[in-house]
């Protein structure tokens, strides 16, 4: 049977201190707001909080009157709060917002081979013909969801078609653990590591797909999406380390415990419900509980991370700071875990 142990009263306290921490952060319209205000969004959908909601709409009504910034693969991340603000409020400008970017990501954004998002973080060609895990989160999550709302079977296709082709250009027949990135000109995996956080990206919104497409049998496209994630959490449930938790390289009993691909990775499991990894997961709901302080920081996350040249570029990587992004997978585990039925 699949059941998690947990105080659901302590869980929502854990949940509100990172909720408000969080929301005392000077973030941008970029990538780590979007998945922080992921997270938030997500606590909302729980709890029906109304201050978390305000905190959102607050936000956006600032940035709208300062200026949206132009969009790229990272600063679609935002998509996901604004889904969120939309559906709780029926105000028009958060979706017109979201209809902004699924046009730039649809009709504008750089892409290469079978319709692949090439992921950028500006307005530039930042990495000619590069599929980076991140895009997973940033984009085909955020067209997923918009195409589910929309019944638009195209975008729902498109998001399908940029899992089906990250898992073929990033994830490892031999391990089933997903490299970084992957770069077509070269044909190959740069560095070459099974970095922690791009695993968590991909399990997480792998996972997203049977949550929230309905009838996803009937889509083709879902059961590799479906296999490649069983693969991917048979794989690194063995990697977990005794303090619950997963490295920012998976496979490197060398390199730190990091707690966002942690987050991600269990939230995952949760998401998937496989009752053989409920001791994986109770294991890290006690490691990330322990990496989270009374006012709400999550710890030991790694800063922002370009794929790496080496190993000891990934190992380097500096993780004395809260992150936007630490703050969101933190709250989608948690959230996951209240939410299990």
């Amino acid at each position: 049977m699949f059941k998690i142990n947990y105080d659901k009263d302590q869980i929502l306290q854990v949940i509100d201190n990172i909720v408000r921490k969080t929301m005392t952060m000077d973030m941008t319209w970029e990538w780590p707001c979007g998945v922080a205000y992921y997270g938030i969004a997500e606590a909302y959908e729980i709890t029906k909080n109304k201050e978390y909601l305000e905190m959102l709409s607050d936000f956006t009504e600032e940035y709208i009157a300062l200026g949206l910034p132009e969009w790229n693969v990272n600063t679609c991340a935002m998509g996901h709060a604004m889904i969120t603000l939309y559906e709780a409020t029926n105000d028009e400008k958060y979706w017109e917002i979201v209809l902004s970017k699924v046009d730039y990501l649809r009709n504008h954004a750089l892409r290469f081979g079978d319709r692949v998002l090439q992921h950028t973080v500006s307005d530039k060609n930042d990495f000619p013909e590069q599929a980076w895990a991140d895009t997973l989160f940033m984009a085909a999550f955020f067209l997923l969801r918009v195409g589910i709302k929309l019944k638009d079977k195209e975008t729902i296709d498109d998001a399908l078609n940029q899992y089906y082709w990250h898992i073929k250009y990033l994830q490892d027949p031999a391990t089933s653990l997903w490299y970084h990135g992957y770069n077509n000109i070269n044909k190959d995996h740069m560095s070459g590591f099974y970095w922690g956080r791009a695993n968590a990206w991909a399990a997480y919104t792998m996972s997203q797909v049977g949550r929230r497409l309905p009838e996803a049998y009937l889509y083709p496209i879902y059961m590799d999406i479906d296999c490649a994630l069983r693969d991917q959490l048979g794989a690194i449930k063995l990697l977990q380390t005794e303090n619950g938790l997963w490295r920012t390289i998976l496979d490197d009993v060398e390199a730190y415990e990091e707690v966002s691909a942690s987050c991600g990775i269990a939230a995952a499991m949760v998401t998937n419900k496989n009752p053989l990894h409920t001791k994986y997961i109770q294991k890290a709901l006690d490691g990330i509980l322990k990496n989270i302080t009374e006012d709400g920081r999550v710890l030991n996350v790694s800063g922002g991370t370009a794929v790496m040249k080496d190993r000891d570029g990934y190992r380097n990587i500096p993780k004395n700071w809260i992150q936007g992004w630490g703050q969101g997978l933190a709250l989608s585990f948690l959230t996951a875990i209240i939410n299990d039925k």
